[in-house]
């Protein structure tokens, strides 16, 4: 039997609020990513590492955020926490395996295009590990078609977004990429959802795991912390504020100042005989 599937149980409430979670990750992320282009080799694996967790963060709390909107009219829903907290980790290391690729290589080329495509495909792989730790009195089948669409959206989100992370630009050039990249993360999971069909089994038969209101203090009190506390770190860098490196003064000191140029007085090589002609040639004008 085909099950009756809601992804808005609670309206627009659970879309939107995905959606600024959505963007709040994005935009840390990216912030994070620009920094490291201004910062020396020693500090760079830090600030990536940093906007890794923060894009992978945000994604994960947008999608079970959405995912408390949805529900099967015929069977309650559980979630398995291994697979659930999995889908955290894999979200995490594969974008950060593409934002570490173009933050040393460059957002140009190739590596935009590896780097991208490796985030968005870590996106894709969260969504839909995420709803395998999903347990129900049925079973979970899709559309190849639009899984292939939602995966698509994913990775082009991705490179846009860091594209406009690499230009090093100022935090409105950042705000405008995160609100595009959450807008397109967030179409890529209803997009995903779209693709999902639930047949119910016809017996009644239990489930394991845990409800997804059981998982809701743990979403939030993690992710989110570790979201405001990236966000400290951005708003207090003016050099993240700013998106351009913060030149050190220039140290004036006594004297000839840094960086003036002395003339030197140009040096006239004067063949001997020549010179030599020249005296004797006034001499007889200066007796």
């Amino acid at each position: 039997m085909q099950g009756t599937v809601d992804g808005f149980s609670y309206g627009l409430v659970t879309p939107l609020v995905a959606y600024l979670m959505a963007c709040l990750g994005g935009a840390l992320g990216l912030r994070c990513t620009t920094r490291s282009m201004l910062v020396a080799q020693s500090w760079r694996p830090g600030w990536l590492a940093l906007g890794s967790a923060a894009i992978g963060s945000g994604i994960w709390t947008m999608h079970f955020i959405a995912m408390m909107g949805f529900s099967v009219r015929q069977t309650p829903i559980h979630y398995d926490k291994p697979m659930t907290f999995a889908s955290l980790a894999v979200a995490i290391v594969m974008v950060g395996v593409g934002i570490f690729i173009v933050g040393y290589r460059g957002a140009k080329g190739a590596a935009l295009f590896t780097g991208g495509t490796l985030t968005g495909l870590g996106i894709a792989s969260m969504h839909y590990l995420g709803m395998a730790g999903m347990r129900l009195n049925g079973k979970l089948e899709y559309n190849t078609f639009t899984v292939g669409a939602s995966v698509v959206i994913a990775v082009v989100a991705a490179i846009s977004a860091l594209w406009a992370a690499g230009q090093v630009r100022g935090i409105l050039w950042s705000v405008g990429a995160s609100l595009v990249m959450g807008l397109a993360v967030t179409g890529m999971h209803y997009t995903g959802m779209a693709a999902l069909t639930v047949h119910v089994h016809g017996a009644a038969a239990t489930t394991d795991g845990v409800s997804a209101a059981s998982l809701l203090a743990p979403m939030l009190i993690g992710p989110l912390a570790f979201l405001c506390l990236a966000g400290v770190v951005v708003l207090f860098d003016p050099m993240m504020v700013m998106g351009k490196p913060v030149l050190p003064p220039v140290e004036h000191k006594p004297g000839v100042p840094a960086g003036a140029v002395v003339p030197h007085p140009r040096r006239v090589q004067v063949r001997p005989g020549r010179e030599l002609g020249h005296r004797r040639s006034r001499t007889p004008q200066n007796r």
